[in-house]
């Protein structure tokens, strides 16, 4: 409305006081434009805590942390003389029953191998993003501490809590539980946290800054 009056008071105005007022309104609608292009073109960047991108990097990043824990049980297999892939063995009773005991090679442990990976890649989900909530700038062995609570925690539950009556409701028996010492178990969930914790640098997240941000 003020401008509305401004163009009926330049028209009341001489020439060269109307095209003084009119190089300044066009300036200020050139200042205006230059704002909004700078805004538009300004990339997105999260301000807070990014879950999506800490579930993204945990889900990659548990990948290795099964790895790791698969490789510390192929070594104690092959110490105390069993199959290399016992733990795959036993992991398999869970949809194959007894049976997958007796495996040797093949297939079926291959898919295993896959599938014991695939577990820890979702579980690498929970591990980063606990990490990156409660403990973003953690030194490592605070880091450490959180990762084996959260193993820990997570191997009682799922041995004690959930396998102890799925498998037998399931298969009818309790493979998991019988088979796979206590302290093998948790020594093993205990690997798998510790490599999270070690690995959970790569997967925070650092804003990107252009050359104009930074200066």
């Amino acid at each position: 409305m003020r401008q509305a009056v401004k163009l009926v008071e330049a028209r009341l105005m001489d020439p060269e006081q109307a095209q003084r007022e009119l190089a300044e309104l066009r300036a200020r609608v050139a200042e205006l434009e230059a704002q909004v292009a700078a805004q538009e073109a300004r990339p997105w960047q999260a301000t807070g805590y990014y879950a999506a991108y800490y579930a993204t990097t945990g889900f990659m990043l548990g990948a290795l942390g099964a790895l790791a824990s698969l490789f510390f049980n192929v070594v104690g297999s092959l110490v105390v003389g069993q199959h290399p892939l016992r733990l795959i063995q036993v992991y398999l009773t869970f949809p194959l029953g007894e049976q997958a005991l007796h495996l040797e090679g093949g297939l079926a442990l291959a898919v295993g191998c896959c599938l014991y990976i695939g577990t820890g890649m979702l579980y690498g989900m929970v591990f980063q993003l606990v990490l990156a909530r409660w403990a973003p700038q953690a030194r490592l062995r605070e880091r450490l501490v959180w990762a084996s609570a959260l193993a820990l925690l997570i191997w009682v539950v799922n041995f004690y809590g959930i396998l102890s009556w799925l498998q037998p409701l399931l298969f009818g028996g309790r493979w998991i539980l019988t088979k796979i010492p206590f302290w093998v178990a948790a020594a093993t969930h205990l690997v798998f946290g510790w490599s999270m914790a070690l690995a959970y640098p790569l997967g925070t997240y650092t804003p990107y800054r252009r050359v104009t941000d930074a200066s």
